[in-house]
């Protein structure tokens, strides 16, 4: 980090590549799943359709139904899910944005010194 009265050579950098907020993103992702899988298993329950397959999801969420009591556990699994899915994909970006400004600077580094014997 720089200091506030010095600048340094990246900092020009830091506002061009912001990192994800892991936790933030989880919750948006979960909440997102979470509301779809509820609303999707309340349509079906309500208007009694026999449209897509939804009773498979009771395969990987375990306990889910398509009944009212299968809505309130597809939103947990949906927001469980979800959340990691989110956080994830927050992890993978903070750590590939990471490693390529990693890769930028040691390029930048040793093209600076390049020619270091000849000033000995």
């Amino acid at each position: 980090m720089a200091e506030a009265g010095r600048s340094s050579p990246d900092a020009a950098f830091e506002p061009l590549f912001p990192r994800a907020h892991k936790r933030a993103l989880g919750v948006a992702v979960g909440s997102t799943a979470a509301l779809v899988v509820f609303a999707v298993t309340a349509f079906h329950v309500v208007l009694q359709v026999q449209g897509l397959p939804i009773e498979l999801l009771g395969q990987y969420f375990y306990g889910y139904e398509v009944s009212w009591r299968g809505a309130g556990v597809g939103f947990c699994w949906g927001f469980a899910t979800g959340f990691v899915a989110g956080w994830l994909l927050g992890f993978v970006h903070n750590f590939t944005v990471g490693m390529w400004l990693l890769v930028v600077r040691a390029r930048r580094d040793l093209h600076q010194t390049r020619n270091f014997l000849d000033h000995i």
